[in-house]
């Protein structure tokens, strides 16, 4: 059975995209020189986080200096001058970007109801967020929402030393446990699903009905993930106490193998789990706001 389940935390448990494109408008919105629309410039710093993100995610830089580079590339479209030391572009991240961005932090309102169900059944999965974001960062969401009482660990980078989709062998272990007995939650298709099944995970992707990075409606139907992947598509996080429910997917034995055996005294492994059947959502079901999909290696966990 499964013994623990991992959480995504931006796109999957807050709503991330929502926040920056907020944050921005509002910044742009009080910038009379700013060079473009607020939703225009918004989409430009939103590409912006996608690159340099991945420069962090690469180790060629570190978390402040990949916020610096964002805002050194993003100040002369506000018309604004770009500060000529890293003293002067952390002042404006921590000034005028990160209060409006947690001003617009918003969680999904199937979040609590699916996490307290899930410790409400009689065998309950151990939980954890597993997050590319910064460690600081990421708890102040969590906590504002008063979700950390319900997980066990809160796993980055910091304390993994790797970002998915290669961290995912890492947190099993921190978590003492192994892959075929965990299971992964995202709404990235590619980085949270496809990443964690080639890892041995059980990948659940939550549809949100919205590409995370591209804001359009969500047009992959999760086909492709590879021949041997276990993969349960849910459209609601509250679809997880029934997946993990006694008789459930999450709870069925895998056949053990010589390959994924754990040590001796460690936990059994699982048991294969057939997709989740899929009901078609009407359209009064896609949801606004944000979510991650097909196609993209990049996770975007982050500020």
């Amino acid at each position: 059975m499964t013994d623990v389940i991992f959480f995504d935390l931006d796109g999957t448990l807050v709503d991330h995209r929502g926040a920056v494109f907020a944050a921005i408008g509002r910044i742009v919105r009080e910038s009379p020189n700013a060079t473009a629309a607020p939703e225009e410039l918004a989409a430009a710093w939103w590409a912006l986080e996608a690159r340099h993100m991945r420069e962090y995610l690469d180790g060629a830089c570190s978390f402040a200096e990949h916020h610096r580079r964002r805002v050194a590339s993003f100040l002369p479209l506000l018309g604004e001058p770009v500060p000529a030391g890293p003293a002067g572009l952390d002042a404006w991240t921590a000034e005028r970007y990160l209060p409006a961005f947690a001003d617009a932090w918003r969680c999904y309102p199937d979040v609590r109801p699916a996490l307290e169900a899930l410790g409400r059944l009689p065998h309950p999965p151990r939980l954890a967020v597993l997050t590319n974001g910064d460690p600081g960062q990421q708890r102040a969401k969590l906590a504002r929402f008063g979700l950390l009482e319900h997980f066990e660990a809160v796993l980055t980078p910091t304390e993994l030393g790797s970002a998915k989709p290669a961290a995912y062998a890492a947190a099993c272990h921190a978590l003492r446990t192994v892959p075929e007995r965990a299971a992964n939650v995202g709404d990235m298709l590619s980085g949270d699903v496809t990443a964690a099944t080639a890892a041995g995970l059980t990948g659940i992707w939550l549809d949100r009905g919205v590409d995370f990075v591209t804001g359009e409606p969500t047009t992959s139907t999760g086909a492709g993930t590879g021949a041997d992947a276990v993969v349960l598509r849910i459209e609601e996080l509250t679809a997880l106490a029934e997946l993990a429910s006694p008789g459930g997917p999450l709870a069925r034995k895998r056949p053990r193998t010589d390959a994924n055996r754990p040590p001796a005294g460690g936990p059994d492994t699982g048991a294969a789990v057939p997709h989740a059947p899929h009901r078609p959502r009407r359209p009064s079901e896609h949801p606004g706001g944000s979510g991650a999909h097909d196609g993209q290696a990049v996770r975007f966990d982050h500020v």
